[in-house]
């Protein structure tokens, strides 16, 4: 149970014995005295006082951290909201000394450059096991400039995590961290109920999150704000991911079959062992088509586990396959990243030239068409099985057996009106169409998509995947059934 004159003493005493010179010149506002009950994120460090980089525990408003060349800063060259921020140097960390509960959705951490100093990289690891290991989540974060900048991290657990926060480079470079925010499926996060390791609190009457699966989806007043009548935003990460995690994909690396990877264009189920997506998931609007070049820039995805193979463009040399895209370039046409990103390995499959440049093709060009025509588009996409057939004749696997060559590919687009709510219109409006194909990874299949037209029931039953599990289950029953005719309207 934490002790206030004790533990107060002692970091005093910690602090007059070590305190840094860039410290020693700014006096420390006065601090609140730390509560014995944990708070909700997000984590400010407003009741921290460490002021010496030496390792040592720090009691704060969600729980105990460890900071390790780590400080609480409250100089005028620390960058933060309100008076205090963590202040890193070397190779800092700051640890949660405690787990938040399951359902966690979404980190964000916001983080600047210390004073005038050169950039810093940084990582983001968690721990599932109660901070025995740790891996890396998302990818590595440059941070330069004095501005306080929020880092995004989705889809992170179903399960019990703590954080730990690692600069990675810039040793004479200081960062700056603020405001670190755990969302949960019930709201902030609070530390669970059980004693945190560190001892500082005992947290046994706070509200606990839902210890439920993540269930994806956009509640009407957590969108953004209507676009001006004629406009249309950028699909983002909630979007691309609205109908439902098809597969309960989770961001932990040793769930190396069945991993969640979160890109701002597209959010993927990547299945390691097959060095290709299971599924791939996006949302289509007018915002997302523009006129930036197709960049042609296939590379590994860095986003990936260290521990995962990392299929390069070379995987498919003279395979007689195509780098089939799931996510199509001419679907991320706004601007060159989001061009680029589409060209990311993680987003391929070995796919017949002539089903890939022909019956996909002409089914890409058809939803795009329908997007100029004022409709919205969201769009999963997958394969199955193993097995297919290129140009060189039949092969079940490339590069050394660790790229899969799916024996079926599929897609199902949910296409609707412009508009906003767009859970509830789809499950309530009518005239709101579900187009599913599933082909044969066959270079002699027909061109004409249309060929191919199924229902979602039937992808679900070869696949194994809930598809649309963000809609009502009643929408859901009535939606997978149908099977669309192919024709616009």
């Amino acid at each position: 149970m934490y002790r206030p004159s004790l533990l107060l003493i002692a970091f005093g005493l910690l602090a007059c014995s070590q305190q840094t010179a860039e410290n020693a010149t700014t006096q420390a506002p006065s601090r609140q005295q730390p509560t014995t009950q944990a708070s909700p994120f997000p984590e400010t460090f407003e009741i921290g006082s460490k002021g010496a980089y030496a390792e040592a525990d720090e009691p704060l408003a969600t729980g105990s951290w460890k900071f390790a060349e780590a400080l609480i800063g409250s100089s005028p060259q620390d960058h933060k909201n309100g008076q205090r921020a963590a202040r890193l140097h070397n190779l800092g960390r700051i640890a949660m000394q405690f787990d938040v509960p399951a359902g966690v959705q979404r980190i964000t951490i916001s983080a600047a450059a210390y004073g005038q100093d050169a950039p810093s990289t940084w990582e983001l690891w968690l721990s599932r096991d109660g901070g025995r290991s740790y891996a890396q989540t998302g990818q590595r974060i440059e941070t330069r400039g004095p501005r306080l900048v929020p880092h995004v991290f989705e889809g992170i657990a179903n399960q019990p995590i703590r954080l730990e926060i690692r600069k990675t480079s810039g040793q004479n470079a200081r960062l700056n961290i603020d405001d670190i925010r755990i969302e949960t499926t019930a709201g902030p996060a609070v530390a669970t109920g059980t004693s945190v390791t560190g001892g500082y609190f005992e947290n046994r009457d706070a509200p606990q999150p839902s210890t439920t699966a993540p269930r994806p989806s956009i509640p009407p007043s957590s969108g953004p704000a209507p676009a001006p009548a004629g406009t249309q935003a950028s699909s983002t990460s909630a979007d691309n991911l609205a109908l439902g995690n098809p597969s309960g994909a989770t961001s932990d690396p040793a769930n190396a079959s069945n991993y969640l990877l979160v890109h701002p264009e597209f959010t993927i189920g990547y299945h390691a062992g097959r060095g290709i997506p299971t599924w791939v998931s996006w949302h289509l609007g007018r915002a997302d088509i523009g006129k930036a070049p197709r960049q042609n820039n296939f590379r590994p995805d860095p986003a990936l586990p260290r521990q995962f193979y990392q299929v390069s463009a070379g995987s498919y040399s003279r395979s007689g396959f195509d780098k089939g895209h799931n996510c199509p370039s001419g679907d991320r046409t706004a601007d060159l990243d989001a061009n680029s990103a589409t060209f990311l390995m993680s987003n391929m499959v070995p796919q017949a030239p002539r089903n890939n440049q022909q019956a996909w093709a002409q089914l890409e060009e058809y939803g795009r068409a329908q997007v100029q025509r004022g409709q919205e588009i969201y769009i999963i996409m997958g394969s199955y099985g193993r097995g297919g057939t290129g140009s060189n004749g039949f092969a079940q696997t490339l590069d050394q057996g660790r790229v899969t060559v799916p024996a079926r590919i599929w897609k199902v687009m949910v296409i609707l009106s412009e508009g906003q709510n767009d859970l509830q219109r789809i499950s309530t409006d009518p005239n709101v169409r579900v187009l599913a194909i599933d082909t044969p990874n066959d270079n002699t299949i027909t061109p004409d998509w249309r060929s191919y037209l199924t229902s979602v029931d039937k992808i679900e039953a070869a696949t194994g995947l809930d598809l649309l599990s963000a809609l009502p289950r009643d929408a859901q029953s009535r939606l997978q059934k149908l099977v669309d005719s192919g024709q616009g309207r």
